[in-house]
């Protein structure tokens, strides 16, 4: 019998695959991509419709060369390709590439099994609206990009670009910025009184909050000390006792951002390490004697739907686990938002069963702990709401009123696994211990404090924070930010200093250009607008040329005003953190037509330049050596990696390291280049198969 032939994204997945499937199937990878727009012209006819001029990948000659003998000796190929509008459109793609007729569709929310038994068992045509819903997005993307980052080479500097999304995500945080600095503190003061009852040394603290009867705010000193001295010699006793049940519901499970934003918070990931360390759980691990599994279900997605299976083996396990009472009466369901794409499932482990503990031996650390992560979240999604018993006291002295909360914890329900993570760390105030109080009590003042506090500016982004900015304003999709956030330092023009981002004074100067001269592109709203017209061509609702053709009349109008009228700027020099070695005033980071150099901020009195090698941020993965690695240059002009402790250390890669592990044999990754654009990332051990896909990212 004539065997098929299914093609999916990620050698990873072939390996997982072949472990389900019989002797019948053969797997290939495609490696993402295998056609896309050129690299050194538009490649979009804005004439013809804005009719794509799609390419074969060079790097993809070799796998398409195997892909077409592969197709001459099978009865029916199968494209397995991601379950999203990448995917469909790479499927697209390859129909096109291999001239396949005949070529089935399938798709897989998890790679297991049953999915995939299911998914041969309904095989479909490629969809065409996805198909279109991503070509407009990425001939759009290059529009936006092929023509603004020509304008700011010519502009301000060589090597920069702008972004449809990007260049919003900068305007957030130098906004941010511009409000931090505008910020000007307010003073105001506070008064606590400490407190235990009569019989009893167990104290608490009650804040002050009325007099008579009124809001009361304290601006300064000498208003607190006026207060001070009218409470002088003042009794204290309850004058309202009021209780009440309180239930907290559990987070929905999690979809891309917020996977990234917990991720962030609770484990100090990146978005970047976030996406990876999760594709590799979704594409498969070696569990040993089971073979390789996928671990959880599609990392990319929007949607906190959960199959009906998946809701019901969850809802046993915590009747098994933790008791009937941490079972709801009835399943609990969640909403998505309108824009999400609902046929895809939340991200939730294939299967409860596999507890975090029983198969960490076979993870690395860093897929233990998002795989953890990834499954308490999703079974405290389906477990009892916590109920709180919460107190709220008032305290009267003299014409004076103080407040004390305090919150027990009546039943723990989902918290008993897992609670969500805070934005700026703080915990709520409800949590003092208060003993039984009852109206009219007389309470004995231990002490009366006062503190002085002032306002404080609006909190710079995060990787957590600005991912949720983003999605809350309907900018960007959730499998893009990762490879965003990478892009905007890496052109310069934001820093991240403490897990803060700041803008430099580069993302200042282009953010106020792009902001002068193309203000729709860089307002928040237009943006998300143009976000849910590429939406609604994937639902069918409206046709992808006519949304290009409506954006890009207007935007070419700009575009030929600015050439015109934007002015030159130079790009400003940044400091360096380090000294002249001649004079002893700071160096900064300037630039000139060879890159960037240190140079001293003295000139032209002093005229001292010092080399600067460009580092990675990555540290030398050498045993013991404690250099990092920075680029370099060869004799004849080709870029390599060594460590900067050269020549104690003679660590060298033509190949880019990264500061994460191989999950097959532990080795370092490295990321391959060419003409300075990733090729995708493998393992340095020449003797390990593991590679990874080239990550999906803004023109």
């Amino acid at each position: 019998m004539s065997k098929s032939l299914i093609i999916v994204e990620s050698p990873a997945k072939t390996k997982t695959l072949k472990n389900f499937l019989g002797g019948d199937y053969i797997v290939e990878a495609s490696m993402g991509h295998v056609r896309d727009l050129p690299k050194k012209e538009l490649g979009v006819d804005i004439e013809d419709a804005f009719k794509p001029k799609y390419v074969s990948i060079p790097e993809r000659k070799t796998v398409l060369a195997n892909l077409k003998k592969a197709v001459k000796d099978v009865s029916q190929v199968y494209l397995a390709t991601d379950p999203d509008r990448e995917g469909e459109a790479i499927a697209w793609h390859l129909e096109k590439a291999l001239k396949l007729s005949g070529a089935k569709r399938i798709e897989f929310n998890e790679i297991t099994r049953t999915a995939v038994k299911e998914a041969l068992e309904h095989p479909r045509d490629v969809d065409i609206q996805l198909v279109d819903a991503q070509q407009a997005r990425r001939v759009l993307d290059r529009l936006v990009g092929y023509k603004l980052s020509p304008l700011l080479w010519s502009k301000v500097k060589k090597g920069l670009s702008a972004g449809r999304v990007q260049s919003v995500a900068v305007r957030l945080i130098c906004d941010r910025e511009r409000e931090i600095q505008a910020f000007v503190p307010e003073e105001y003061w506070s008064v606590t009184a400490k407190l235990t009852k009569l019989d009893a040394n167990k104290t608490f603290d009650a804040k002050l909050i009325e007099k008579d009867g009124k809001k009361i705010k304290l601006g300064t000193e000498e208003e607190t000390k006026q207060v001070l001295s009218e409470l002088q010699g003042a009794t204290y006793s309850v004058s309202n006792v009021k209780k009440r049940e309180q239930k907290r519901n559990p987070a929905a499970p999690f979809i891309t951002s917020t996977l990234q934003q917990e991720a962030s918070r609770k484990l100090g990931f990146s978005n970047k390490k976030t996406m990876s360390v999760a594709q590799g759980l979704y594409e498969g691990v070696d569990l040993g004697a089971e073979g390789s599994v996928g671990l959880i279900t599609y990392m990319r997605t929007d949607s906190v739907r959960i199959a009906g299976e998946a809701i019901a083996q969850a809802r046993e396990f915590i009747a098994t686990e933790y008791g009937k009472d941490y079972v709801p009466a009835s399943p609990r369901q969640y909403k998505s938002k309108k824009s999400a794409q609902d046929a895809h499932e939340a991200i939730r482990p294939t299967s409860v069963m596999r507890k975090p503990d029983a198969i960490e031996k076979q993870l690395t650390k860093d897929q233990m702990r998002l795989y953890k992560l990834i499954w308490q979240r999703f079974l405290a999604s389906q477990m009892e709401s916590a109920i709180m018993d919460v107190t709220t006291v008032d305290i009267a002295a003299k014409n004076y009123t103080f407040r004390v909360t305090g919150s027990v914890i009546k039943f723990p329900g989902f918290t008993i696994l897992y609670t969500e993570g805070k934005d700026n760390g703080n915990e709520d105030e409800d949590d003092q211990q208060l003993p039984v109080l009852s109206k009219d009590e007389e309470l004995r003042l231990l002490d009366l404090l006062s503190k002085q506090h002032f306002t404080e500016p609006p909190p710079r982004y995060n990787e957590a924070t600005l991912v949720k900015a983003l999605e809350e304003r309907g900018i960007g999709r959730p499998s893009t930010y990762a490879a965003i956030i990478s892009t905007i330092q890496d052109r310069k023009y934001v820093v991240l200093e403490e897990k803060k981002f700041m803008p430099t004074e580069l993302g200042f100067t282009v953010t106020d250009l792009l902001v002068k001269h193309f203000p729709k592109i860089m307002d928040t709203e237009f943006t998300a607008d143009v976000e849910t017209k590429l939406d609604s061509v994937e639902e069918g609702e409206a046709d992808w040329v006519k949304v290009l053709a409506d954006f890009w009349g207007p935007f070419n109008e700009s575009l030929v005003e600015a050439k015109e009228k934007m002015e030159k700027v130079k790009a400003p020099a940044r400091e360096s953190g380090e000294m002249c070695p001649n004079c002893g005033l700071p160096l900064l980071i300037r630039e000139s037509r060879y890159g960037e150099f240190l140079g001293c901020s003295g000139y032209p009195k002093c005229k001292t330049i010092v080399s600067k090698p460009k580092t990675v941020g990555v540290k030398c993965p050498k045993d013991g050596c404690e250099g990092e690695i920075i680029e370099r240059k060869s004799k004849k002009g080709k870029t390599f990696f060594g460590c900067s402790k050269y020549p104690e250390c003679d660590f060298v890669s033509w190949d880019k390291p990264l500061d994460r592990r191989c999950p097959e044999c532990n080795s370092v990754l490295v990321e391959k280049q060419y003409r300075g654009r990733s090729q995708g990332i493998k393992c340095s051990n020449e003797e390990c198969t593991y590679k990874e896909a080239q990550e999906k990212k803004e023109e």
